[in-house]
């Protein structure tokens, strides 16, 4: 075998791995394309439509109170929490976008269900930009408003404004500051206003900084109308949100279901039953309606307090008598953490079993699902979104969306997947964090700071918000994800009550960020961690003095493959070794045509005689393998790298740890190319790829030497086409990538030709008189006279064999006998 041929093998081999660990299938996911305007209409107002349903079909407060609670009276004289589904749905929130509050998250409630809607880090970085935006999307933000369409004018009436938000901050013509609660929204700019994807639709061509003309009525029957110039914002990072707000990432199947649900788990000896969500006597947790009220505390903390009464009526049918449940919500200026705690109060006449279910987050980003590719701890790969947990007996683990959905599909009657359950041992129910993990993000459960574990939980399961029969093929990285807990059973007397503290981490994936809060193994880079640690670390600081990532990745580069240069230059010695070699090789090629075996013991013969080893010129790409990898895991590991420029903040390659995305063609290829999740390519054209493509191959071209026969001129095709779908395979890498690899490739085409000129003048290999091969180089004789020791050991294997002797065997000498002892 010669080295074109061991070089063919290897690189093959090397090529094959690094796609094996780069895509968990064949066929890579790409995006979806966009939903026609009436369609995208339709799914912008589906989670007001469900509302909708909920409370058409909901029971009433005679069915869910027994009829003696809507008359009974608390210790201050209320009515004892008259709870249905019935009533008015209104939103709120805590936390801000506006930077002088300098809170980390801007959070939206609903008091139906009493449940997180969506999340948005608001983090600001030194230039006073979101620290965290989209990057999905490039145009202007006005706010969000969980608009429904009016039933009286064509527009859209706003049921919530964050506080900071550029439509809170609105001027109106008239003075007035601030959109409000209530107002309607008829047009943006010159774009009347319908329907929620309207206001979307209207500011696609806009810019951060852009302002615009919010036309707004306002003062229901004494209306008025009032035009507000709003000044468009970047889009912060909607950590969780709704399914039908996922735009372009929206996948058909996911659900829009509030997050953080909270209901009774058990009551008496009657529990949830298996796969379903709450008792059969009472509605779901997040039709059930809660009373809401809000305060603000002296250190610029913020809380959200719910409450809501479960009466007889919808308990008798398990034996339970009315119960309080209360929640609450906290925040803190400078933080990630939300404080959480429930409290169940016993209000029927006798002691009560009671324990409570508290549902997971649900909707986090799916960002970058259809190109990014998560490192997981598991052969089977990671999803979008994923579960973990850490117990004391399984430490770490994560659970693939992609296998809940496979659990979901083969048992659609149980679709979730059990962590522990009340007969588990005491090791397995020791729960130390559980929560959803995505690229950059997170949001987990935690034990309160005083605790060292999340708390006392009888049984924990991972599952999907989706229908699992209506995700689509190669979509299935993207699926909703969630968990739940079941709270110990607890024995309540009358009139009193217990609750739950936990707290909920939901931001970035900072290691230092995590490790204060103890789940710092959401960070996980894989077999190659040394490198990729490394690496990023010494990424980190040329970029603190470069002040720019791409011109770091480029100086990264530079001192990875100038610390490897003299192995290259000992790779390119071996080479002209090689070729030196090459019409020894032939010349046993054609002696043992048709002896594969005597051809190959031939050559190793030849090659172990002259000191010839043909993997030496392999070891710099085995060496760079892992370092190529570990740069690849950091890049996709690493927030630090996300949403950093090639060089302009909005323009093209604006972010280093996703393709460049040099021009969207998802509008005219066809989706077998384009699709998102479906198409080879992406909804993008990306070029750096492209150009590392040309760099390969000109390589190729420029160092390998002319095929000198078919063989050779065979395998450099197939290596020619393997450099082609190689092209493919890495059309959607991040472009951070994509310039080590251009780098790289320059340095390599100049160390060549700089290599080429320290090379030793002169032959490597003469031939003998007898025709042997002997290494030139090798045996040249020291000043002194003296034999070198690979010129001993040549005249060892190359020695004569001894002529036989001329005496008659019956006049030899035989050897003297030694005498016994």
């Amino acid at each position: 075998m010669d080295r074109r041929t061991y070089t063919f093998v290897v690189a093959s081999a090397a090529f094959l791995f690094f796609y094996l660990s780069l895509r968990a299938v064949v066929a890579p996911p790409q995006p979806e394309q966009a939903p026609p305007a009436d369609q995208a209409a339709e799914v912008a107002q589906q989670d007001q439509e469900d509302i909708a349903e909920a409370e058409t079909n909901a029971p009433t407060s005679e069915e869910v109170l027994g009829a003696g609670d809507q008359d009974a009276e608390t210790e201050d004289g209320e009515t004892a929490g008259i709870a249905s589904t019935q009533g008015e749905t209104e939103w709120f929130t805590i936390g801000s976008m506006d930077p002088a509050e300098k809170h980390n998250l801007l959070i939206t409630f609903r008091n139906r269900g009493a449940g997180i809607e969506r999340i948005e880090i608001t983090t600001r970085n030194e230039e006073g930009r979101f620290a965290y935006r989209r990057v999905d999307t490039r145009s202007g933000y006005l706010g969000y408003f969980a608009g429904q369409p009016n039933a009286k004018i064509d527009g859209v009436t706003v049921n919530v404004v964050g506080p900071g938000t550029p439509a809170a901050l609105a001027v109106a013509n008239s003075g007035e500051k601030g959109i409000r609660v209530g107002d309607v929204i008829v047009a943006i700019g010159e774009t009347p206003i319908a329907s929620v994807s309207d206001i979307q639709e209207s500011l696609v061509t806009t810019k951060p900084g852009n302002t615009v003309t919010v036309e707004v009525v306002r003062g229901g029957d004494s209306s008025k109308t009032l035009l507000f110039e709003a000044e468009l914002s970047e889009h912060p990072l909607d950590l969780i949100r709704l399914a039908t707000y996922g735009g372009d990432d929206e996948i058909k199947g996911n659900l829009s279901r509030l997050s953080c649900l909270v209901t009774l788990a058990q009551v008496g000896r009657k529990a949830i039953p298996i796969g379903q969500r709450s008792l059969q006597s009472m509605a779901a947790p997040e039709s059930l309606m809660w009373t809401a009220s809000q305060q603000t505390g002296d250190d610029g903390s913020e809380t959200i307090r719910f409450e809501t009464t479960i009466g007889s009526k919808a308990l008798e049918e398990v034996g339970g008598e009315p119960v309080r449940m209360t929640r609450s919500f906290t925040i803190r200026p400078g933080s990630y953490v939300v404080d959480m705690d429930v409290e169940v109060i016993n209000l029927g006449e006798a002691a009560q079993n009671l324990a409570l279910r508290l549902e997971g987050p649900n909707g986090i980003t799916p960002e970058g699902w259809w190109y990014s590719n998560k490192i997981s701890p598991n052969f089977s790969g990671a999803a979008a979104r994923d579960a973990v947990y850490r117990t004391t007996a399984d430490g770490h683990e994560l659970i693939s969306g992609m296998t809940l959905l496979k659990e979901a599909r083969k048992t659609p009657e149980d679709p979730n997947y059990a962590i522990f359950a009340s007969d588990s041992s005491e090791a397995a129910r020791d729960l130390k964090y559980i929560g959803v993990d995505a690229q950059y993000f997170a949001v987990a459960f935690m034990p309160p700071s005083e605790q060292a574990t999340v708390g006392s939980y009888d049984r924990a399961s991972a599952t999907i918000v989706a229908d699992a029969s209506d995700i689509e093929k190669h979509k299935e990285r993207a699926v909703n994800v969630s968990f739940f807990l079941n709270g110990k059973t607890i024995e309540v007397p009358p009139g009193k009550g217990f609750g739950q503290s936990i707290q909920m981490f939901a931001g970035p994936k900072e290691p230092e960020l995590l490790n204060q809060h103890g789940i710092g193994d959401f960070v996980y880079y894989g077999w190659f961690s040394f490198f990729s640690s490394l690496l990023s670390g010494l990424l980190h600081i040329l970029q603190s003095i470069v002040g720019n990532y791409a011109v770091a990745i480029v100086l990264l580069t530079v001192i990875v493959r100038g610390c490897m240069f003299p192995l290259s230059r000992n790779a390119a010695v071996n080479a002209q070794r090689m070729q030196e070699l090459a019409p020894e090789m032939k010349k046993i090629a054609e002696k043992y045509k048709d002896d594969m075996e005597g051809r190959l013991k031939a050559q190793q013969a030849l090659q172990k005689r002259v000191g010839f080893n043909p993997l030496a010129g392999c070891l710099p790409m085995f060496l760079q393998l892992p370092i190529f990898m570990g740069l690849y895991r950091a890049l996709s590991v690493d927030i630090d790298l996300r949403q950093k420029p090639l060089w302009s903040p909005n323009g093209w390659a604006s972010n280093l740890a996703a393709p460049d995305q040099f021009m969207y063609w998802g509008d005219w290829m066809p989706d077998f190319i384009a699709g998102r999740g479906t198409g080879w390519l992406g909804p993008y054209l990306n070029i750096l790829p492209i150009f590392v493509v040309v760099l390969f191959i000109t390589q190729q071209k420029l160092f390998m030497p002319p095929a000198t026969d078919e063989q050779t001129a065979m395998t450099q095709k197939v290596m020619t086409i393997m450099t082609l779908f190689m092209g493919l395979f890495f059309f959607r890498v991040p472009a951070g990538l994509c310039i080590y690899f251009i780098a790289s490739s320059l340095w390599g085409i100049g160390e060549r030709l700089l290599v080429k000129k320290t090379l030793p003048k002169g032959k490597h290999f003469d031939l003998d008189g007898d025709g042997d091969v002997i290494d030139a180089v090798a045996t040249k004789k020291n000043g002194d006279g003296k034999k070198t020791l690979t010129e001993k050991l040549l005249e060892q294997v190359n020695q004569k064999t001894p002529e036989p002797p001329t005496t008659p065997p019956s006049k030899r000498k035989r050897p003297p006998k030694k005498k016994k002892r």
